[in-house]
Parts: C-alpha cells; sequence; structure tokens
C-alpha cells in the first residue's frame, strides 16, 4: 500500500458511520495481541475541552521527560496529527505499515468503522513504542466509544452540555450517563462539570465503582492573577504564577484540569517537577483553538461547535484582540444547535459568510440561512470554505477581525490554505 492508498481505504470505512459498541473494536484488538491492556493511559471525555486538557497534560509530562502519547479527533490537516508521541505526528510510512496490518486483521463482515480501526491503530503504535503512558480523547460520548477498551490510570469528564443529542440523548442527564461509561473500578474520576443534577449521578457512580472523585470548584480551583496568568490551588498542591499558551480563561480551566490530573500521577509515582508544569502549560500548542493566522486584517479559527464553546470564542474575540468589525465565517454540522449556537454570536457581526465543510454531515449554506434570518445581519452563501475565506479578506478592512468557526472540519479546511 502507498500513503495515499491507506488514506482512501480508511476514509472509506466512513461509508459504515457512526455506530457505538465494544464488540467490533474489542474483537479486532484481540487479533492484535490486545495492545491495550497494561498500556498506562489517561482517558478524557466532555462536551468540550477534551482536546485542550489532553494537550496540557501531554506537554507537561514531555517537559517531565516522558514518553506520551496523544490519540485525539478530528485532525484538521493530515491524518497523521491524531497520533502523536511527544508531540511528533506518527509517520506516513507507519501510517502504510498499520493500515496494512489492521487491513488483513478485520473481518470484512464486521463492517468495522472509521473511528474503530484508527483507533485501534492508536493503541498498537503506543504499545509499539514503548510509551510511558498514553492520553486518549473520546470520539463521542464515553460508554460506546471506541476508546472506552481501555482501562485507565484515571478519566476526566471535563464538562457536560446538549452535544450529538441524536445520539447521546436529549437531555443532560441521558448525556451525562454517557460520559460517565467511561468511570472504572477503583480508579479515579476529575470532572469540570457543575450542574448539581450531573455531578450527583457522577458520584453515584463513582461511589458504586469505589472510584475517588474530585470536582472542579471544590477540590481543584484557581485564581486569575494578569491576562493568562493564574493561581492553582488542588489536591495536594498549589502553585503561583503559571502561564497558559492558550486564549481565553476557560482554557484557564482547562488547565487546572490537567494539573489535577498530573497531581494524580504524582501520587502514582509519576516524576513531575514543577518546572514541567510551569514549562509544560506556557508552551503547549493547539491549533485550531482560537488560533491567530493573520494580522491585518486578523485571522483567528476557533472549532467552536455548540452553543457553550461559541459563548467562550465571543467572549475572548471580545476582551483578547482590537478590531474595527466582525466578520464571521461560519461551517455548521448539521445535527448541532445551530439557532443556540449563532444567538451567541451572531447579533455581535457586522456580516457573516455561510460555508459548508466538505463532510457528509455538513449543513446546508440553505439551511443555515433560514437559521439566521431573524437576526438583522448581511451574509452571503458560499459553499465552499476556501471561496469564502478568500471572499472574507477581500472584503475585509485591515482593521477588521475574520473568525473562522462552527466546527473543526470548517477550521481544518480554512488552515489549509494559511499552511499548505
Amino acid at each position: 500500500m502507498t500513503y495515499q492508498s491507506s488514506i482512501t481505504y480508511l476514509y472509506g470505512l466512513q461509508k459504515f458511520g457512526i455506530k457505538f459498541g465494544l464488540r467490533k473494536v474489542s474483537k479486532l484488538l484481540a487479533r492484535l495481541g490486545n495492545p491495550q491492556e497494561g498500556l498506562p493511559c489517561i482517558h478524557i471525555a466532555g462536551t468540550n475541552g477534551k482536546g485542550s486538557t489532553a494537550a496540557f497534560i501531554s506537554s507537561i509530562l514531555s517537559k517531565a521527560g516522558y514518553r506520551v502519547g496523544l490519540y485525539t479527533s478530528p485532525h484538521l490537516i493530515s491524518f497523521t496529527e491524531r497520533i502523536k508521541i511527544n508531540n511528533r505526528e506518527i509517520s506516513k510510512s507507519d501510517v502504510i505499515r498499520l493500515t496494512s496490518l489492521l487491513k488483513n486483521k478485520s473481518n470484512d463482515k464486521d463492517n468495522i468503522t472509521y473511528f474503530e480501526i484508527v483507533t485501534a491503530m492508536a493503541l498498537l503504535y503506543f504499545k509499539e513504542k514503548k510509551v510511558d503512558l498514553s492520553i486518549l480523547e473520546v470520539g463521542m460520548g464515553g460508554r460506546l466509544d471506541a476508546t472506552n477498551i481501555v482501562t485507565p490510570l484515571l478519566s476526566v469528564i471535563t464538562n457536560i452540555s446538549k452535544e450529538h443529542e441524536f445520539y447521546l440523548g436529549n437531555s443532560l442527564l441521558k448525556i451525562a450517563n454517557e460520559k460517565a461509561g467511561i468511570i472504572k473500578k477503583n480508579s479515579v474520576l476529575i470532572t469540570g462539570a457543575t450542574q448539581p443534577k450531573v455531578l450527583s449521578l457522577f458520584k453515584k457512580r463513582c461511589r458504586t465503582k469505589k472510584t475517588r472523585y474530585y470536582q472542579f470548584g471544590k477540590d481543584i480551583s484557581y485564581k486569575l492573577a494578569n491576562h493568562n496568568y493564574f493561581h492553582y490551588y488542588g489536591l495536594r498542591n498549589s502553585l503561583e504564577g503559571l502561564n497558559v499558551g492558550l486564549l481565553g480563561e476557560h482554557q484557564i480551566k482547562n488547565a487546572a484540569i490537567a494539573l489535577a490530573s498530573v497531581e494524580i500521577l504524582r501520587g502514582k509515582r509519576y516524576h513531575i517537577e514543577d518546572n514541567a508544569i510551569y514549562q509544560g502549560l506556557s508552551n503547549v500548542h493547539w491549533p485550531g483553538r482560537l488560533e491567530v493566522l493573520k494580522k491585518s486584517p486578523i485571522v483567528v479559527i476557533d472549532g467552536a461547535h455548540n452553543p457553550a464553546a461559541m459563548k467562550n470564542l465571543k467572549k475572548v474575540l471580545f476582551t483578547e484582540f482590537n478590531f474595527r468589525k466582525l466578520i464571521l465565517v461560519i461551517g455548521i454540522m448539521e445535527d448541532k444547535d445551530i439557532r443556540a449556537m449563532f444567538k451567541q454570536i451572531v447579533p455581535f457581526a457586522h456580516k457573516v459568510i455561510l460555508c459548508e465543510p466538505n463532510m457528509d454531515r455538513a449543513a446546508s449554506t440553505k439551511i443555515i440561512a433560514k437559521r439566521l434570518q431573524e437576526w438583522n445581519v448581511k451574509y452571503h452563501q458560499i459553499k465552499d470554505v476556501k471561496e469564502a475565506v478568500i471572499y472574507s479578506l477581500s472584503m475585509a478592512h485591515p482593521k477588521d477581525l475574520i473568525c473562522i468557526t462552527g466546527s473543526l472540519f470548517t477550521v481544518g479546511e480554512a488552515r489549509r490554505i494559511f499552511f499548505t
């Protein structure tokens, strides 16, 4: 196989869609010798902040001298972004080799999905490379997500809000129950959730599983110092004057949850100096999340894909940047609460450009336009993301801010314009 034929084969598995359950991935991993067994890992679920929290932990552990595997999704430009060790992407030659192996080990009758086979690839790769610890981001939900095949050192649930309701349920408690599926026996849970009923569900599950429970705002907290600096007050340790390398106060909360995870690892005899924490937080790199691509006009990309994330985005845009007018380039998946997302940011925009990322689940610009009409805002429909971005640049004043958002798929296509 070539790299391109490997990627073509993997993407071709998307025809099987999203199918929850651990049976198929379990059978495939068994044929591979169960690489997930004995693999030290942290498992991270949540509505928002999963990837950022994972990136913070990975950066800190890398600075501490550990060999750290990181599995996240989706990728922005290259498939290889999904599987990294110490922030170095899996090589194309390894993708070719592992795809060939996985293809031969797969049972055609199983109709294994794209995410299932890529998860198996990540686990096998981390086992082969003998990582000291791996960090796995849940794809969707938790209980029946392919990543839930692991037995982690600790589990993290960053927060809970409504998302993927068709798959996860139409209430916060139903969604929380799916996320709580990653809680394992005699382990540890750290959560940043805030809703009393959700927290009650998590606490009950932890009691049943005899698992230690730690909650942001109760066991873990922070105090803002100035700009992106903060003081951390944790389970046992306190640290002052920490700097976060990502924009937005919501990232400080993610960093605090990451630091609590580091404290748990210290208790499990991982040697992590304070210096590694300071360096890891300040030097973290997480593309597509409030990333500035251009300064005149300002171009910011952010993968906000639900109302809570869009609210955070709006807050950061108006507190961290000075600009004349806001121009939005938005492409959204059809299963999202589009109206609620628009409500957070559209009223503050001078102009909106609607587009469609190249995904089967993308909402058409016509559908999005109908949702947009309740706000008195000028808009254009330009289906192709690249054309939409080029148009926004052509019409923007040097002191305007162009924000490209709505989905990581939209952000990924836009990012290619600037980096390829």
